[in-house]
């Protein structure tokens, strides 16, 4: 909800043009959602990161190392995450921002990467589930502007 609130206000208020998901390799979170036990108040938040692991299990049981990798996925199935959100989708329609990116930080090598999520063809592809826009609002908002 912290994220959500935070990033709202951004994309509604500050008009933000670019929203970035970060994460890195050696993640001890990565890591602790490996684990089958409990870990507390903790639980919640590698639910998520269990989820996607679930969600990608064929691809990463198939690798030998499957924690960089989920590393990457848990960052690309955030910046979906993002994309989700009514407000991210309206802005988009009307001003073609913000765009969301997905980075990686490599530790041992100091190197960014950029995961190249496609954005406008991720939007297109889920809008049709995720669709939470208003689209006569945004098609009279358009009229307004343009």
């Amino acid at each position: 909800m912290n994220a959500a609130s935070a990033i709202e206000y951004a994309v509604s208020h500050l008009k933000v043009k670019h929203i970035i998901i970060y994460g890195h390799y050696n993640c001890g979170g990565i890591k602790a959602a490996m684990l089958p036990e409990d870990l507390g108040a903790m639980n919640p938040w590698l639910r998520n990161i269990r989820d996607v692991y679930r969600l990608h299990r064929e691809e990463l049981d198939a690798i030998e190392d499957e924690h960089l990798r989920l590393v990457e996925l848990n960052v690309q199935e955030q910046c979906l995450n993002v994309i989700k959100m009514a407000c991210v989708q309206e802005r988009y329609l009307l001003d073609g921002y913000p765009i969301v990116h997905g980075w990686v930080f490599d530790l041992r090598t100091g190197g960014l990467i950029d995961l190249n999520i496609d954005f406008k063809n991720i939007l297109a592809d889920i809008q049709k589930i995720y669709d939470l826009t208003d689209s006569e609002r945004v098609v009279n908002a358009r009229k307004k502007v343009g």
